[in-house]
């Protein structure tokens, strides 16, 4: 049996390019989420929150501002999941402002990079808190 030629692997240059622009991609989609300000993040400081199935498609869905553990795992998701309109209804700035040191570990690198790069004032909490 002949086998038909393999077309060549990707160099390794051309392969850290595609990584590269794909990385590019996956940044840009967290940053046109973004609002303008977080002065614009009124979302609910207490109670209980359901998230629509957009954004906890893979889990809970209702979350108490009240338990620590739920206010974390609700803002990560929204950070992840949220779409630039969820962002100021589930989102509240005092407490992103104050779950930020610790939230900050919990999401991912990209959406870390991107919160904190367009609004400095995260990343000077987490310097307070160090």
């Amino acid at each position: 049996m002949s086998s038909s030629p393999q077309p060549p692997a990707p160099a390794p240059s051309d392969l850290s390019g595609a990584v590269a622009e794909d990385l590019a991609l996956y940044r840009e989609k967290f940053r046109r989420r973004l609002p303008e300000s977080p002065d614009e993040l009124h979302g609910p400081a207490h109670g209980v929150v359901e998230l629509p199935l957009h954004m906890a498609w893979s889990g809970m869905t209702s979350y108490d501002l009240a338990k620590p553990r739920q206010r974390m795992g609700l803002y990560r998701t929204v950070l992840h999941e949220g779409l630039h309109n969820d962002l100021p209804h589930y989102l509240n700035q005092d407490l992103l402002l104050q779950l930020w040191p610790v939230l900050r570990t919990l999401v991912g690198r990209t959406v870390r990079a991107v919160w904190e790069d367009a609004f400095p004032q995260l990343a000077s909490r987490t310097r307070a808190a160090a």
